[in-house]
């Protein structure tokens, strides 16, 4: 995290005439503050190298055994800490906010993955619908949790979407893309049927991502890309109105890519909680 990037949200968080931090004694002789950051929760982690920035920013002496990924149980302790009361009590609540928000992700994000890990070697993947402002953290929290970035902004690879489509055409979309394109940028078409997703694939784009299709006609669009001998030359991807309740039926398909909005916007935040105590040196 850049030092920019926290003093934007220190900036947010604690305004100019901070007296709720200082009303509680600082440091002071033979007293040391220490603190414990532990979850209520079962969750995998994700975030701490976030909670860490802050942490060191405030110049707070922090200590975990963990690591991005690693699953822990209800009253599991994250972060041993020590420093200034006051540096503590600012840093808390965009750490927990951040760990709540992060963890929340990859526990979703290891739910879908395990579901799925029986049934198929597809990937788990995210999509850009997410916070302004947090993105990267955000998907880097999937990868935690064992699933797949995507694309992090719009200049990673090519996606031509249903507005593309509706505007050009197929034909002259991919056209356009391909001339555009530098040779490290791969090209994603979204694409409604089956024609259309053998169009694209005759074409030569890298990645069909096959947009609110139920997963039998992903099934059969799959079945007629193999009979075209297009298969193996493409990646497919499923996208559009899957979640966790729903996610194995799409993994039993044959495709290599499930993302997932949802993983993000639909995950319920981990309760995490920071709690003093304080002893004699």
């Amino acid at each position: 995290m850049f030092i920019t990037e926290i003093e934007r949200f220190i900036d947010e968080d604690l305004g100019y005439n901070d007296i709720s931090c200082t009303v509680a004694p600082d440091e002071f002789a033979g007293v040391t503050a220490t603190a414990t950051i532990f979850t209520k929760e079962n969750c995998t982690l994700a975030g701490l190298d976030v909670a860490k920035a802050f942490f060191d920013y405030f110049n707070i002496h922090v200590q975990t055994e963990y690591l991005n990924g690693d699953d822990i149980c209800a009253g599991d302790v994250i972060f041993t800490l020590s420093g200034s009361t006051v540096s503590i009590l600012r840093a808390e609540r965009l750490v927990l906010n951040f760990l709540g928000h992060l963890i929340g992700i990859a526990t979703l994000t290891r739910s879908c993955v395990r579901k799925v890990e029986p049934l198929s070697h597809v990937r788990i993947a995210c999509t850009r619908k997410t916070t302004p402002g947090i993105r990267k953290f955000e998907k880097m929290a999937v990868i935690a949790g064992g699933g797949d970035a995507h694309r992090f902004n719009l200049s990673d690879s090519i996606m031509l979407k249903d507005n593309h489509i509706k505007l050009m055409g197929i034909e002259a979309a991919i056209k356009a893309a391909k001339n555009m394109a530098s040779f490290t940028q791969k090209i994603e078409v979204e694409v409604e049927s089956t024609g259309d997703a053998i169009l694209a694939a005759k074409m030569g784009v890298d990645i069909i991502m096959l947009d609110n299709m139920e997963p039998g006609e992903v099934i059969r669009t799959v079945e007629t890309l193999k009979r075209e001998g297009l298969r193996d030359s493409i990646i497919i991807e499923a996208s559009g109105g899957i979640d966790q309740d729903n996610v194995e039926e799409y993994a039993k398909t044959g495709i290599d890519v499930i993302s997932m909005g949802s993983l993000i916007h639909k995950a319920n935040w981990i309760d995490v909680s920071l709690e003093f105590s304080m002893s004699n040196d």
